[in-house]
């Protein structure tokens, strides 16, 4: 487990360079740059924030540096919000993000999982029905559209719920979003929960387990319910995914202070740094959860661990 542990580790290294690249290529060939506005600067103020951020030279000389500040864990300052570094921007928002994110993605498994279960044992009655319309609704209907459906529900008609803003330690702000935000997740994880128990249950060592007299619920949990969550973890890297994409949209229409404003903020600004931050926060987030899939499913499976990368 450990030498499958470190491989897929050291995997991480050469992805992160790549993104870096291939960002950093892109966002600087885009039109425009961080000090084009309405009102056009004359050229030798131009000219001289361009030299103060070190616009004005070689393209793979700007590569350089940058790379050897992020060797320093210095991910420069934002063009346009100069009273901050991105590192310092990234750090006030992050944690509501994280909470909005985790919050959804353990309502989904709490809901997703026992769900998913109840419908494969409950085959072609109530329960498989009610997956199936629910997992239709939920899979069809973004989150820009739900999330106000939500508010306009427990916020302003039942007034349950505070349907924006934000306030520290405050639970109640981040039910909306994290439901809004689960909801896609929670019917993907029972539809796969469902079709990976039907699966097991009709798998060989399950028969055999049931003709040694043990009970229904004990062939459930001691020997059908490890295999059939194989394909629930491997979701889990898409699922992280998409919760931290996901949430862009979320924390706009709940006006919550996450990264997900600073992302849309830096493209239209042409602020490279900031772009550059979010994405690199964006991606090191996702190969992280998928790292975190991989080292669960090979758990779940040991034949995964001995399998060529």
């Amino acid at each position: 487990m450990l030498r499958y542990a470190v491989r897929r580790i050291a995997g991480i290294v050469p992805v992160l360079l790549i993104l870096v690249t291939v960002s950093f290529v892109i966002v600087r060939l885009a039109p425009g740059g961080p000090f084009d506005q309405a009102r056009a600067l004359p050229p030798r103020i131009r000219a001289e924030l361009n030299q103060l951020y070190g616009l004005d030279r070689p393209l793979a000389v700007q590569y350089w540096h940058y790379l050897k500040g992020l060797a320093h864990g210095d991910l420069g300052p934002s063009y346009k919000l100069r009273d901050d570094t991105v590192a310092e921007l990234i750090a006030q928002g992050l944690p509501v993000s994280l909470r909005v994110g985790l919050g959804a993605l353990a309502l989904a498994l709490l809901a997703g999982v026992p769900f998913g279960i109840w419908a494969a044992l409950g085959r072609g009655g109530v329960a498989d029905y009610a997956l199936n319309a629910f997992a239709a609704l939920a899979l069809a209907l973004p989150s820009f559209v739900t999330g106000p459906l939500l508010a306009l529900s427990f916020g302003l008609w039942l007034h349950w719920l505070p349907v924006a803003g934000w306030q520290p330690g405050a639970w109640r702000y981040l039910i909306l979003p994290a439901v809004t935000l689960s909801l896609p997740v929670c019917a993907s994880v029972a539809r796969l929960m469902r079709g990976g128990l039907l699966d097991v249950l009709q798998a060989s060592f399950i028969r055999t387990a049931r003709a040694r007299g043990l009970g229904r619920w004990r062939v459930l949990l001691h020997h059908a319910m490890r295999p059939a969550l194989l394909p629930v973890v491997s979701y889990l890297g898409p699922a992280v995914t998409y919760l931290v994409t996901g949430s862009l949209v979320v924390e706009t229409v709940f006006e919550l202070p996450g990264t997900g404003r600073y992302l849309v903020q830096g493209a239209l600004d042409r602020d490279y740094t900031l772009v550059m931050g979010m994405v690199l926060l964006y991606g090191t987030l996702t190969l992280l959860s998928n790292l975190a899939a991989d080292l669960i499913h090979a758990w779940l499976d040991p034949r995964v661990r001995h399998e060529p990368l």
